[in-house]
């Protein structure tokens, strides 16, 4: 029978605080009497190597929360009766991967010192191959789960679920990852012969097993709220519906603090790089039987930003030369550029020039992957549109600021049919230009990092037509015509090829056939991409000084090398200079998606430029 749990929403810390001193403070057991009791589960998520309270891929302080800050959050909060969990995203981001050999990774150390009793992996956990999220599971003194990825003998990777115990309460947990890890590390779950199961399937099963044997069901889940690329249950509120044992979700993956209700089911969701908590307290009532029956749930968020550092972990010996090691590394300068910067500045806040005309930039990243690679063709997207380097001293922070995500170079084999229709795919992240349009805005349902630039070919892009007849004149780069039938091999990175490319999806069809992988993570030993961008600049584009410094410049982009252009669009310059001044004013906005993950999806239009230049009554 469905258990009653009433959902309480605290709306500020300060209520929250009254609450717990009312009670005798955070540090004390929360009871109301002597049959009932309460149970705090604290979790944190997606925290994405932000171990102290520093940026090290912008080399800058960053206090808004870390690990160390969040240490300190839970020594105020947990008693004895408290579960600390983390749901994954742990060991990649924030330089994360300088220490992923290492025989402790610090983020681990961290997790160990502050006594976690559970470690759900994330996605981006997977991101380095079995071999290291192998030693990182082996690392880990508590519990770590995860119930729906399994090996050829059908054993977990982690334990599938475990049962703790807080004063004769029985906690039962299931560990499950979005099953949407097979598009972006299908070639590592293939390496390792690892299988994914559908994660409501796998819980249905464990919870039928522990609902009669634990008087609180969770699942801790690497998932967001909602189904994510259109998967069926690779979303937290499906798994609510659909396991009606369940008493709580654990959500992550997100990034977006919330805590919400489906059918009856409490589901939390912090933000990511250790900026919040989730504080979760269930009351439970003590049956004749011995039992406990829970009935009353509260969720809080919790801001890390306003907690010091814990010394026991920022003072750790191992943490502090952890710290050493990646402040030396992002501030050590790999070469000096004498090109004045890489990409044009956007002309209109919030509109990336760099997807409306290739660049310089684009071209550092192209030649860089066809030349480890040896591949004639490269892919590439744009994971900042304000990414760009700058005349002087190029530092590794600044190839990081540069190339957002610590992506592994690899190289795939597809025929020309399938790449021409890869590029006419993409293509599609421009809206159709329209006669009144006064800027080119971009399709929502492609995301920004699904937009891919070429390179080793040429072609035009017609945006005054619909979406898949836009592509005119491709060709490779020396001029001759794409065979259709020929195969050619492509240099990307790990996350497109695997998103996109090696199975049924957003791209291609079984129809279609897929892409074969030749080689992936190619240049490790450089750290990924970021490590062998800064190797390209220095090793082969570099000049060796007199005094000792290495010096590059990079060929300008003009119209003749261009790789790429847009067509199909026109309108009157001095009005589409109105309307960047407006915008730069803030009188006029780029529209986003709801969601803020899609910038620029609606054209600003003449009418736009008329409305902003209607005076204003003082009745209005």
């Amino acid at each position: 029978m469905r258990k009653h749990v009433k959902i309480l929403v605290f709306l500020t810390a300060i209520t929250m605080c009254m609450l717990c001193l009312m009670a005798g403070g955070f540090g004390a057991a929360l009871a109301a009497g002597e049959d009932t009791l309460q149970i705090k589960i604290i979790s944190t998520s997606d925290v994405h190597g932000k171990l102290l309270p520093y940026d090290y891929e912008q080399n800058i302080p960053a206090a808004a929360g870390s690990l160390s800050q969040i240490s300190s959050a839970v020594r105020g909060i947990a008693d004895e009766n408290t579960i600390l969990i983390d749901v994954g995203d742990t060991v990649q981001g924030n330089m994360a991967e300088l220490f992923i050999h290492d025989t402790v990774h610090p983020m681990v150390r961290a997790q160990n010192l502050m006594n976690y009793d559970v470690w759900v992996p994330g996605n981006h956990d997977f991101d380095y191959g079995m071999d290291v999220l192998e030693n990182v599971i082996r690392q880990h003194e508590c519990h770590v789960l995860c119930a729906n990825v399994l090996y050829r003998d059908g054993t977990c990777i982690g334990q599938p679920y475990v049962i703790l115990e807080r004063s004769g309460v029985k906690i039962g947990i299931i560990g499950l990852i979005t099953p949407n890890i097979t598009r972006w590390d299908r070639t590592h779950l293939d390496e390792a012969q690892l299988s994914v199961e559908d994660p409501v399937l796998a819980a249905g099963r464990y919870a039928k097993e522990l609902r009669d044997q634990v008087d609180i069901l969770i699942a801790a889940c690497h998932m967001g709220f909602q189904n994510e690329y259109g998967t069926e249950n690779s979303g937290t509120a499906e798994l609510a519906d659909k396991v009606p044992e369940l008493d709580l979700i654990l959500a992550a993956h997100g990034h977006k603090p919330k805590y919400d209700r489906e059918s009856d089911v409490l589901m939390t969701q912090n933000k990511d790089a250790g900026q919040t908590i989730n504080l979760v307290v269930l009351t439970l009532e003590k049956e004749i039987d011995g039992s406990y029956r829970l009935t009353e749930s509260t969720s809080e968020i919790i801001e890390t930003g306003e907690y010091p550092e814990d010394p026991a972990i920022s003072r750790d010996p191992l943490i502090l030369e952890a710290d050493r090691r990646a402040k030396a590394y992002t501030d050590s300068v790999v070469v000096r550029l004498n090109n004045e910067s890489l990409a044009p500045e956007n002309e209109i806040p919030g509109i990336a020039q760099g997807k409306l005309e290739d660049t310089t930039l684009l071209h550092l990243i192209h030649d860089t992957q066809m030349y480890y690679t040896g591949a004639s063709i490269s892919a590439t997207a744009l994971y900042s549109d304000t990414a760009n380097l700058y005349r002087g001293d190029i530092k590794r922070c600044d190839i990081a600021k540069m190339y957002k995500y610590p992506n592994m170079l690899c190289r795939v084999r597809m025929t020309g049919k399938q790449l021409a229709k890869w590029i006419e795919h993409s293509c599609g992240y421009y809206n159709t230009f329209r006669e009144s349009d006064l800027t080119i805005s971009f399709n929502p349902a492609i995301r920004p990092e699904g937009y891919v630039m070429f390179a080793g070919v040429k072609y035009e892009i017609d945006i005054s037509m619909p979406p898949g007849n836009r592509v005119q004149n491709l060709r490779l780069a020396d001029g001759t015509a794409l065979n259709p039938e020929e195969k050619y091999d492509i240099a990307t990175n790990n996350y497109i090829a695997n998103a996109d490319l090696l199975e049924p999806g957003i791209v291609f069809t079984q129809e279609d056939g897929f892409p074969e992988m030749l080689e992936m993570n190619v240049g490790s030993r450089y750290g990924g991409l970021r490590g062998l961008i800064g190797e390209y600049l220095r090793e082969v584009k570099g000049i060796q000084n007199a005094d000792g410094t290495i010096t590059c410049d990079l060929e300008e982009v003009t119209q003749e090398n261009a790789n790429w252009k847009l067509t199909g669009w026109s309108w009157d310059a001095e009005k589409h200079m109105q309307v960047a001044q407006l915008v730069r004013s803030g009188k006029l906005e780029i529209e986003n998606s709801p969601d803020g993950r899609y910038t620029n999806i609606r054209s600003l239009t003449e009418a736009d430029l008329s409305a902003a230049f209607v005076p204003v009554t003082a009745d209005e």
